[in-house]
């Protein structure tokens, strides 16, 4: 394990904290690897993803921490990041307050499906990898 936090370029960090949708992957049971198109948020340390409680996503980080994020700008498809970490914590999001403020940045408004329970997976990321194009 490292000593150090690896972080996100500043260059790049747009990628991560705008609404840029990413890939995120999980491993599942049999060690298939499961991508997922989703929001990300960024705060300075993990990557923050968020998804309803008993998701495919939350079984599978339960089980095996290791994820792999890769965002694309869709302005320049040549640039880029691809990191690696481990699902370090995970926080119920009993409010919905990440969840909202994921969807302001990416939808301009308030998640609106209010019902059911969801949780924040935060990934420390031990390597990322940019291309600036």
């Amino acid at each position: 394990m490292r000593d150090r936090t690896v972080v996100i370029p500043d260059e790049l960090v747009d990628l991560v904290t705008t609404d840029v949708l990413a890939h995120v992957s999980s491993v599942g049971e049999r060690g298939w690897l499961f991508n997922h198109v989703m929001w990300i948020d960024w705060d300075g340390e993990h990557v923050r993803v968020n998804s309803p409680v008993g998701s495919l996503k939350g079984r599978n980080w339960r089980a095996d921490p290791h994820a792999g994020i890769s965002v694309v700008d869709p302005a320049n498809r040549f640039r880029s990041i691809q990191a690696s970490g481990r699902v370090t914590a995970i926080e119920p999001d009993t409010d919905l307050d990440q969840i909202d403020r994921m969807s302001r940045r990416y939808n301009g408004a308030d998640y609106p499906r209010r019902g059911g329970q969801r949780e924040t997976f935060l990934i420390t990321l031990d390597r990322v990898r940019g291309a600036l194009g």
